[in-house]
Parts: C-alpha cells; structure tokens; sequence
C-alpha cells in the first residue's frame, strides 16, 4: 500500500472528526502539491455525499481536485481520470446511484465508501506518477 493509500486509511478511520470521501482522497497529496493538510480539508469540506447532493462521488472530485493541484488539467487526462473510475462502477459517477447500486448488492455503506477513495487515490497516484510529478 502507497503512502498516499495508507493516509486515506488512516483519515477514514477516524470517527470524530468525520473525513469526507473527497478530503480523504485530497489530503494525502496536500503538502506535496504546497497546501497544508487543514486548507485542503476546508477545501474539500463540502464534496461529501456527492457534493452533499449525492451528485458526482466525493472521492472522483477529490481526486480530481488533486490533479488540478498538480498543474494536470488537460480534458485528456481529465476525461482518462473519469473513464478509468466510471468503468470500474457500470458507467456511474453520482454518489446518489453508486450508494444506490451497493444498497441494492446488500453492501454496508462505509467499507464502499472506503474502497471508493482508494480506488480514487489509486487512480490519481498512478496519473501523477505517470507524469513525473510524484
């Protein structure tokens, strides 16, 4: 497991204060992109739960934001970035249909969640590298 994956872990382990999906996919690359770990966590305060509309997961825009962090805002990138999670989950990006889809296989919320943002951080971590910036 990454550095990067083993922060997230770690953010999502801890009940009180609660880490969103989408800060515990951006924080664990904070510092290298020059932001400290409590501005990236104001940042991404509000991209929970789907943008706290079950709207796009959490996860996917805190990875997302990373990359923008990184100086990655090519749409090329962006779109392989989007392709590569959407794929993984029958085409679906909202948080509301992904919680939707596990509900219905019988699956607890959390430990999805969690996989979403490693899946995430996988995903950033390997475009990053890819690029020479990590």
């Amino acid at each position: 497991m990454s550095k990067y994956a083993e922060k997230a872990a770690e953010l999502r382990a801890i009940v009180e204060p609660h880490y969103n999906c989408g800060q515990s996919t951006a924080i664990p690359f904070a510092e290298g992109g020059g932001v400290s770990e409590e501005t990236m966590r104001a940042i991404c305060a509000n991209f929970g739960a789907g943008l706290k509309r079950k709207s796009t997961c959490g996860a996917l825009v805190g990875g997302v934001t990373v990359l923008g962090l990184y100086g990655v805002n090519d749409q090329e990138t962006v779109d392989e970035y989007y392709k590569a999670f959407a794929e993984n989950h029958g085409g679906m990006t909202d948080c509301g249909a992904l919680l939707a889809d596990n509900e219905a296989k019988g699956n607890e919320q959390k430990p999805f969640c969690d996989g979403l943002v490693q899946e995430s951080v996988a995903l950033v971590e390997k475009i990053l590298k890819e690029k020479g910036l990590i």
